[in-house]
């Protein structure tokens, strides 16, 4: 693969590959993106960058009511979700993407539990901003990029927000395959001070495949499936004066599984997914709790620049599914081999992140935005059932302090780039002993260290009105998932200090392409490639986890174009190839592909909108997930792609509100998904189906 970072010193920031979109086609509004730390329109930003509006979100949230996997069609290069309570396998260009809400970490990198994306209820988000590849703009956890949910703030206008939402689904007309979703939303904003409440609540039942069968609920994970969720969110802000704003925002976020349902095993050998039977599983349904708050001051006009300060706190407790496993076995408590338990993570973080931008700086068209960041995470993973702790408790420490630079050049069509982080990590982990079956080992707890200056460089070039070129390297990192590693330590006489696979995980992201707009077409296209010297990979041995670091490379190929037509229809494609490497035996040669719990199918959306009347409205989505074959893997763990056809039609009406019909899986395809198709450690419990034709009617109304 390439190796720009050869040529150029580090680099961060490159692309628009933005599916645009527009009812009218011969003006585009500027789009602001705000997890950048600038608050930049999109146009300026080197990076791929794609913002979701609220109404691209809310047709595929029509279709799918998970947040995650509604971002699925949107984004081509985020792995398709399995459509369970967890992001176990998703990547975002064969890494991990660093979940956030209004800029507050999500993720639980010390000990990822794989439920980061399921935090908020998507009726509280205005949109959702993606930054595609490695950059440590938002510090710990951003190797594959940043998904940021934005909530919904209250209207400029003063009108008043008064918002019903209310959802049916129905899987092929089962009775127990019924399912309903209720939100409300008020706020307003007065002369000084404004205000958003907001509540939502959430029943599903069971899901149902293409061949007619209850999908099996995840005894493990967690499901979306046999669950209820509830969501309470608040937003508040004071105007100290025309230049100075406080503002606060709170989410309590709770999906308890029901566990009215148990698995019935299929056959992976003879292609037969497993099923879900009406009766309870072993121990307490899974369930996940978030809670987040924030507190945000900005000043405007400060020394003419802006200064914006977060202070945040955020609390989140996961409780998995069990089982009789070898690891979770203790003589000392029952006979081997009997021993039921769940495990349960525990992650509290706090922090603050400070930004001044200032614009003209020195000269004109310089402008310098600095900052820094503070983050403490701490994490433990239990046995819930015995109250055994599985992980010690993990004390992350960081400082990062960080500058940004950008000068604009040629009457502002050329901007160039370059910055720098240096991050300061300390991780504190104290004594402790493992659990029975690493044998009750000793381990000395230490303080591992980590610091380095991640630095980046880019460039815009507006080659003409409509038609901009791009380049850029960024370096993003991530913690290794050091629960994975300390629970497993079976050798006497190991200390946390000398545990050489603590070493954080670097990548980096290489990027060129264009941006064009001609008319009524767009096409946006970008070329990437990523680089970790020491990656991080997950392996799973007898149903746990564990970690192998070994150098890993990826690249991959984007495209989006859209036609907009003088008749109003709209139509598009996008496409996404990704190829991952890996050193298998550490030789330094990449002689194996990874696998699909670190890769993505290539992929193939299609789509054609039209409003049919003034008040009707029709969308039709089509996605080719490709099939792969995985050099170095077992051929069964090969993937068979599959077609999935979506529609969504919506009718607006003054009185009566929006009455929206969406139609998942039109065509009753029969699949298994890309998760248990690929994934090295399924078995007959967890060889799921992907879900068959699914119907919701939604009707929401604003009342003023």
């Amino acid at each position: 693969m390439p190796k720009l970072h050869q040529i150029l010193p580090s680099v961060v920031l490159c692309t628009v590959a933005a599916d645009l979109r527009a009812s009218d086609t011969t003006s585009l509004q500027p789009v602001t993106v705000t997890a950048d730390r600038t608050e930049k329109p999109i146009t300026a930003i080197p990076n791929t960058v794609k913002v979701i509006d609220k109404e691209q979100l809310d047709q595929q949230l029509a279709v799918s009511t998970s947040l995650l996997d509604s971002l699925s069609f949107l984004v081509p290069s985020l792995t398709p979700p399995h459509q369970k309570m967890s992001s176990n396998g998703v990547t975002l260009r064969g890494r991990t993407p660093l979940y956030m809400l209004d800029g507050i970490s999500q993720s639980t990198p010390l000990r990822n539990g794989q439920r980061s994306a399921f935090t908020i209820d998507p009726a509280f988000i205005e949109r959702v901003e993606v930054i595609y590849g490695a950059n440590a703009i938002q510090g710990v956890g951003a190797t594959g990029g940043v998904i940021n949910y934005v909530t919904v703030d209250a209207p400029q206008s003063g009108d008043w927000l008064n918002r019903v939402n209310l959802e049916l689904t129905t899987d092929n007309f089962e009775s127990d395959g019924t399912h309903y979703k209720a939100s409300a939303l008020t706020g307003k904003k007065f002369q000084q001070t404004d205000f958003v409440f907001g509540a939502s609540y959430q029943v599903e039942d069971l899901y149902y495949d293409g061949n007619g069968e209850a999908i099996a609920v995840d005894p493990i994970q967690g499901d979306i499936m046999d669950s209820h969720a509830w969501n309470l969110f608040a937003k508040g802000g004071l105007d100290l004066d025309e230049h100075q704003r406080l503002e606060i925002m709170a989410n309590y976020f709770d999906m308890d599984g029901d566990g009215d349902y148990h698995v019935v095993p299929g056959d992976v050998a003879a292609g037969v997914p497993a099923t879900s039977a009406e009766g309870p599983g072993e121990g307490e349904a899974p369930y996940n709790e978030a809670k987040n708050l924030s507190l945000t001051y900005t000043h405007d006009d400060l020394g003419a620049g802006k200064l914006t300060l977060q202070t945040f706190y955020y609390d989140f407790y996961a409780l998995y599914g069990g089982g009789t496993f070898a690891t979770f076995q203790d003589p000392s408590i029952a006979p081997d081999g009997t021993l039921y338990d769940q495990s349960a993570l525990s992650s509290e973080k706090y922090g603050a992140k400070l930004t001044y931008v200032r614009d003209n700086t020195f000269w004109q068209g310089f402008q310098v935005a600095t900052g820094l960041d503070y983050l403490r995470d701490k994490t433990y993973q239990e046995l819930a059932q015995t109250g055994r702790i599985w992980v010690p408790d993990m004390i992350f420490k960081g400082w990062a302090p960080f500058v940004q630079v950008e000068q604009r050049l040629m009457d502002d069509r050329l901007r160039l780039s370059a910055g720098g982080r240096y991050e300061n990590v300390e991780l504190d982990v104290p004594d402790f002993t493992t659990v029975a079956s690493a044998g009750n080992t000793f381990v000395q707890g230490g303080k591992p260290t980590f610091d380095d200056w991640l630095t980046n460089l880019g460039a815009v070039f507006e080659v003409q009105p409509g038609l901009s070129v791009f380049a850029s390297y960024s370096e993003g990192f991530d913690m290794p998932d050091a629960g994975l590693i300390l629970r497993g330590v079976n050798t006497p006489g190991q200390s946390v200090d000398d545990l050489v696979d603590l070493q954080p995980v670097i990548a980096d992201n290489t990027e060129i392409g264009f941006n064009l707009r001609h008319g009524n077409f767009d096409l946006a296209a970008s070329y990437f490639w990523s680089d970790s010297d020491f990656g991080s990979r997950i392996l799973v041995v007898n149903g746990i986890g564990e970690i192998t670091r070994q150098k890993t490379e990826i690249e991959g190929f984007e495209l989006a174009a859209n036609y907009y037509f003088e008749s109003d229809l709209v139509t598009g494609i996008a496409y996404s190839k990704l190829e991952g490497r890996y050193d298998s035996d550490q030789d330094g040669s990449l002689d194996k592909d990874l696998d699909g719990r670190n890769i993505g199918p290539n992929r193939v959306n299609l789509f054609a909108e039209k409003p049919l009347t003034d008040s009707l409205f029709a969308r039709i989505q089509y996605s080719k997930l490709l099939n792969r074959k995985f050099d170095g893997g077992l051929p069964e763990h090969n993937f068979d792609g599959y077609d999935l056809v979506d529609l969504i039609v919506s009718y607006r009406h003054d009185q009566l509100g929006n009455l929206t019909v969406g139609v998942e899986n039109l065509l009753n395809e029969e699949y298994i998904t890309y998760y248990s198709q690929t994934l090295t450690y399924v078995n007959d419990s967890t060889y799921f189906a992907g879900r068959g034709r699914a119907i919701t009617l939604g009707w929401s109304k604003d009342f003023n």
